[in-house]
């Protein structure tokens, strides 16, 4: 997708984002046979539900059909999706979102890191280091300078907060 593009679809599809209480995390436009696919990415705090998904994409197909020029001549298919549970971690507001769940770190000296966040300011991330071999966890310290790239690790026996209150 050019940059002009991607840009005026930005401007235009932010407000309506924001007026639902979300952040426009990714806009995606590629080909799906012989027509485009455009792939919608929103997240907030306290995650995206399937109607908040359904409602904008609503809003966001109506607005699209009021300003034609900027998807062009042609067909497409709209997807408004959040960004899943194995999620890449970018922004800040990513690492605050993912505290308390695994990550997997790469960091810039090519070194990576399985680690649990535990807190989040604005100079790195708390982390607590799973022990190995029966040995106890350990508290590391990390820089966003030092992180080349971070994911969200999907973990299928993880207790949530709500199971730990019980």
């Amino acid at each position: 997708m050019s940059t002009t593009q991607s840009d005026r679809l930005r401007a235009l599809l932010e407000p309506l984002v924001s007026a639902e209480g979300l952040d426009l995390e990714d806009i995606e436009v590629s080909r799906a046979g012989r027509r485009r696919q455009l792939r919608i990415v929103v997240d907030s705090d306290e995650g995206v539900e399937l109607d908040a998904c359904a409602d904008l994409s609503r809003a966001i197909s109506e607005k699209l059909d009021e300003t034609p020029d900027v998807m062009g001549e042609g067909e497409y298919v709209l997807e408004v999706s959040s960004p899943g549970a194995d999620r890449p971690l970018s922004e800040h507001r990513h690492y605050v979102r993912a505290t308390g769940r695994l990550a997997k770190l790469t960091l810039h000296d090519g070194s990576e890191l399985v680690a649990r966040i535990l807190t989040v300011d604005d100079e790195g991330l708390d982390l607590e280091v799973p022990g190995v071999k029966g040995r106890k966890p350990t508290a590391r310290r990390v820089a966003f300078a030092d992180i080349a790239k971070a994911r969200v690790e999907i973990e299928f026996s993880r207790k949530d907060k709500k199971e730990e209150e019980a």
